[in-house]
């Protein structure tokens, strides 16, 4: 059995939790807060035995064999660090660092500490999208030129101290849902040779608006994230001989439609609970396996998507007060 730890006990940590339950050979059973209150509410709620009032004392005190960091984007590498220089194995809510310096530091450390490390990028192990990846690798659409994604929903009515309107807390569409988009393309088409893109920015300073277009020898990627209104979020992967269209809401989706030879086919995969499941069901594989990192979404994966995101906003100049 797969003992679990959570930091953090916000509605994401409340979504994993769920799923955690329907998992079998994993369990809850520890809840780390800021708040010893909220800890104890959380671990009642899901029957976890320990809370704890403080993060450090989740990760000295031995009761899990893995935690998910399920924080503000800026805790994550800290957090981490510490928790795995603690000896325990990680999984990360996406996106893992803030920027590539803050990744290299963090699997630098999962290596030093011989401590497994996964950024938590669910969509790379929802089936539909395992699917998708797998009929483009055995040719189904023939040669992949054309990879359009999208993901916006209206936020301008959240609080502006909370964590995706507020520029301390690396704010803004693009690392918070402008990352899957940019994942599609890199999943499907690899590391682009060029980017081109543009933001706008809201009163807070934070990017609201983020359109991105990636170049690769054969192919290109129309790729956008908003906070300021909601967008279709069906994704197409389209090649010589075909396309396949993700159905929406794509990062979370349960089947796709593939058109080819004049015939369009709709297939529906399903998933298990809201979608952590499966990328609980892959660090439980790698754990039993004794592997450091996933086969599916490596460090190398979450380097070269920090690089994108870099680079995106580069182009953009959407930087952090505390950068």
């Amino acid at each position: 059995m797969i003992k679990w730890g959570i930091v953090g006990a916000g509605n994401i940590a409340h979504s994993f939790s769920k799923d955690l339950a329907l998992v079998s050979g994993g369990e809850l059973v520890s809840v780390a807060s800021r708040s010893l209150e909220k800890a104890k509410d959380f671990a009642n709620e899901y029957g976890a035995p320990n809370a704890y009032g403080s993060y450090e004392e989740l990760f000295n005190s031995n009761t899990v064999d893995v935690i998910y960091l399920a924080t503000p984007h800026t805790s994550h590498a800290d957090l981490s660090i510490t928790a795995m220089k603690a000896g325990n194995a990680v999984l990360c809510e996406k996106p893992m660092g803030v920027n590539k310096r803050e990744v290299e530091q963090m699997v630098a450390v999962a290596k030093e500490n011989n401590v497994f490390l996964m950024e938590a990028l669910w969509s790379r192990f929802n089936p539909t999208i395992k699917k998708a990846k797998e009929l483009v690798d055995n040719g189904a659409i023939g040669t992949v030129v054309y990879v359009h994604s999208d993901f916006a929903f209206y936020a301008l009515d959240r609080d502006e101290e909370g964590r995706l309107l507020n520029p301390d807390l690396a704010g803004g569409s693009l690392l918070d849902i402008g990352i899957y988009p940019i994942f599609l393309a890199y999943l499907m088409l690899g590391k682009p040779k060029d980017i081109k893109a543009t933001a706008n920015f809201y009163k807070t300073g934070v990017e609201i608006q983020c359109s991105m277009i990636f170049n690769y020898e054969n192919a290109q990627a129309i790729l956008y994230s908003g906070l300021n209104s909601n967008s279709e979020k069906k994704a197409e992967i389209s090649g010589s001989e075909g396309t396949i269209f993700i159905h929406p809401r794509w990062h979370e989706t349960t089947g796709y439609t593939l058109e080819k030879d004049g015939e369009s086919t709709a297939n529906e995969i399903g998933k298990m609970g809201k979608g952590y499941v499966h990328e609980i069901e892959e660090v439980h594989d790698c754990l039993n396996s004794g592997k450091k990192e996933s086969d599916l979404w490596s460090h190398q994966n979450s380097l070269d998507l920090i690089e994108i995101m870099d680079s995106v906003r580069k182009k953009t100049g959407i930087v952090f007060p505390f950068e």
